[in-house]
């Protein structure tokens, strides 16, 4: 079972940039179906970006444009890089994986490995 372990998160002004990463041991993320949720208090768990195995990405049409979704698969890590950041992008950030990328898919119940999450936060 893979581990993830998120990290880049803060608090930033509206307009400004974040990267976030997360860091993957126990295995290694290649064939990995990987994505980036977000879950601000009171709402539920949402996705944010999807990485698929074989390398195509996806965005909610929210972030598409200001959200880029990638990995380095030597350092073995995901990233997310945020611009343009928007008051109601505030939330924890959550990096998921999955073995079968057959199931990469918007569905949180679908992802068995999770990180802690990074708390974003932009002020307007």
């Amino acid at each position: 079972q893979v581990q993830l372990v998120e990290s880049g998160g803060g608090s930033v002004q509206a307009g400004e940039a974040l990267r976030l990463s997360c860091a993957a041991s126990g295995s290694t993320i290649i064939q990995y179906c990987m994505a980036w949720f977000r879950q601000a208090p009171g709402k539920e768990r949402e996705g944010v970006a999807l990485l698929n195995g074989d390398g195509r990405t996806y965005y909610v049409n929210s972030m598409k444009g200001r959200f880029t979704i990638s990995k380095d698969v030597v350092k073995n890590v995901l990233f997310l890089e945020m611009n343009s950041l928007a008051p109601e992008d505030t939330a924890m950030y959550y990096c998921a994986a999955r073995v079968d990328s057959s199931y990469c898919n918007w569905s949180p119940s679908v992802y068995p490995a999770w990180g802690q999450g990074t708390q974003v936060t932009v002020s307007s």
